[in-house]
């Protein structure tokens, strides 16, 4: 498959407050950022030129630059509007987008108090993360090789650059066996979300979901629970065991990038897209358009 390259791109990036040709957005290989993982992120998709949630993601971002240690040198009111601004110098209505702030190069090594912090943000047309016929009929997961960190050896509440590492290895290695995805357990050993999206589960009418108390409390995740409850589901917050994964008759993964996309499959485990999981897909989708509105 033939992708076009994100360093040779047309258009605009924001850069440290300024708007620059996309292939002039770069950085130092020395930078802080590369070699540390000090930096964090956020992903949020614009609908018909409104960014869904966009000041809840801006104030996480400010929060996980709190937890790394560094401050961002933007309000968030600021970054709300570049947020906006780029979409609109790039021509997209409808896009992903990506903002990102990292330590710069003027330290390398473990310690980097003097670093200038840096912050960018770009955007691109990105459908879906999963092609609508995966959607259609549900994804396929194997188990993740790696675990989610306890909080206590990794700061889990930020959304940190570094966090995903386990994410791209136990992705790629699904990909290679035919998955579409990963689930990944914890250190204890209980549910916990796939590489890149939260999870929940189906039964008897009710809906199950892995107390997020070593990973994201996805503003997505959040979302979801708000629509569920607006329907009457039930709405359970727990520790999940590995071992009740085939007690469950649906499964679907939420985030940004994801949506709302229904599971048919995890490790031997099979499910099968049905009314609950369908139902808040169609409703997220309408929400996050703006052709409904929040309750």
């Amino acid at each position: 498959m033939s992708l076009l390259p994100f360093d040779d791109r047309d258009g605009w990036i924001w850069f440290d407050g300024e708007f620059v040709p996309w292939r002039e957005a770069k950085v130092h290989v020395l930078t802080h950022g590369l070699h540390y993982a000090s930096a964090v992120f956020e992903g949020e998709r614009m609908y018909g030129g409104q960014v869904f949630k966009l000041t809840e993601h801006t104030e996480r971002l400010h929060k996980s630059a709190e937890i790394l240690d560094f401050e961002i040198p933007y309000s968030v009111a600021e970054i709300d509007r570049a947020c906006v601004e780029v979409c609109a110098r790039n021509g997209l209505p409808d896009a992903y987008i990506r903002p990102i702030s990292w330590r710069g190069s003027e330290m390398i090594g473990v310690s980097a108090q003097n670093t200038k912090i840096h912050t960018a943000i770009a955007c691109w047309d990105w459908p879906s993360y999963f092609s609508p016929e995966e959607r259609a009929k549900g994804i396929r997961l194997t188990f993740a090789k790696y675990k989610r960190p306890s909080p206590e050896t990794a700061p889990t509440a930020a959304k940190a650059t570094g966090l995903y590492m386990i994410c791209t290895v136990s992705k790629h290695l699904a990909e290679k066996e035919g998955y579409t995805d990963a689930l990944m357990l914890d250190w204890r050993g209980y549910v916990a979300e796939s590489t890149g999206a939260n999870i929940f589960l189906v039964r008897d009418g009710a809906i199950h979901t892995p107390d997020p108390d070593c990973f994201l409390d996805g503003i997505t995740r959040r979302t979801v629970i708000g629509l569920a409850k607006q329907r009457g589901y039930e709405i359970i917050q727990r520790h999940i065991p590995a071992e009740e994964l085939g007690t469950f008759s649906e499964v679907f993964l939420c985030g940004t990038a994801a949506e709302v996309t229904p599971v048919s499959e995890i490790g031997p485990y099979r499910y099968k897209p049905g009314t609950i999981s369908l139902t808040l897909m169609e409703d997220y989708s309408r929400l996050a358009s703006g052709a409904m509105q929040p309750a």
